[in-house]
């Protein structure tokens, strides 16, 4: 039976379809993996401050002489740093951990802000139709016509710098994929009789958008807000390693990519490999859930 059978099986018994979708995921192995590496990698950011031998962006904690110590090195101090050291003589492994808290903090809180926003808009166009209808997706359309790190570049070179600034940025980039989503889904169940029921017990049409429609509309909302979290995380990567995300006194993965990237040929490969496989590892954890959701969450997939 297909994980959305089971879903739909576990709604209909009156159990919470969250647990249905919760123990199809861990059933599903690569699924299992994926909330394993992400939940390891959440759990050592959040902790970032406890785990981390240094805190690699206190000046104070850092020694010019340390810098670009191959893994497994020890300082005078007697300190071994069991990734090495980038060119400033920070602790990879320090500079990891508070990377991967800014990369999760931006990916998560942009992917929510432009969930609301694209999801109401979206519930509006799908539900009132006509003209609403018709002038938002344009702006969808024309919105979706434009590659997301070029609107990036744009919004980041006028306001500049910052943790805020690339939220926004990504915000802009991401909010019309939500709605479209959302949008074709409540084409659907606006035609449902539950919606023509309401309807002709005069709920109000925030009621009727909102308490019934919008639920209805979760399950690929879900999976594409899954998916947008990934791609929000590297294009944060990509700007910051462009030098227009981030400032330098910001951690941040992409930085930490870039920092090493010209040293690559003379051998010191480290810099920029450990910040890269930990980016790699968050993209595929997350990734990997999302892939498994969207097959459970599939009322038309079949085992």
């Amino acid at each position: 039976m297909s994980g959305a059978s089971v879903h739909t099986r576990d709604a209909a018994a009156g159990r919470s379809p969250f647990r249905a979708t919760l123990r199809a995921l861990l059933r599903d192995r690569l699924a299992l993996a994926g909330i394993v590496i992400v939940a390891l990698l959440v759990l050592a950011a959040a902790f970032a401050p406890l785990i981390a031998p240094q805190d690699p962006y206190d000046l104070t904690q850092l020694d010019i002489m340390d810098n670009r110590l191959p893994p497994g090195s020890e300082s005078a101090a007697g300190f071994t740093y069991l990734i090495g050291t980038d060119d400033q003589g920070r602790d990879l492994f320090s500079a990891i951990l508070y990377g991967l808290r800014t990369s999760i903090i931006v990916g998560v809180s942009s992917a929510a802000i432009a969930l609301a926003i694209g999801a109401s808009l979206g519930l509006l166009s799908g539900y009132v139709g006509g003209r609403t209808d018709a002038f938002l997706m344009r702006v969808v359309d024309i919105q979706l016509s434009f590659p997301a790190i070029l609107i990036a570049l744009i919004f980041l070179a006028i306001l500049g710098q910052g943790v805020d600034k690339i939220v926004l940025a990504l915000v802009v980039t991401q909010w019309a994929y939500y709605a479209r989503t959302i949008r074709g889904s409540a084409l659907v169940e606006r035609r449902r009789s539950y919606v023509d029921a309401a309807r002709s017990m005069a709920l109000p049409d925030r009621s009727i958008v909102f308490r019934h429609i919008l639920p209805n509309c979760l399950p690929p909302l879900i999976v594409v807000a899954t998916m947008r979290v990934a791609y929000a995380i590297m294009l944060e990567a990509t700007l910051s390693f462009l030098g227009i995300g981030l400032p330098v006194t910001e951690p941040s993965l992409g930085l930490l990519i870039a920092n090493g990237f010209e040293y690559l040929l003379s051998g010191d490969t480290w810099i920029s490999f450990f910040p890269g496989l930990a980016l790699l590892l968050l993209i595929i954890g997350i990734n990997l859930i999302g892939d498994a959701l969207r097959d459970i969450l599939n009322p038309r997939r079949e085992s």
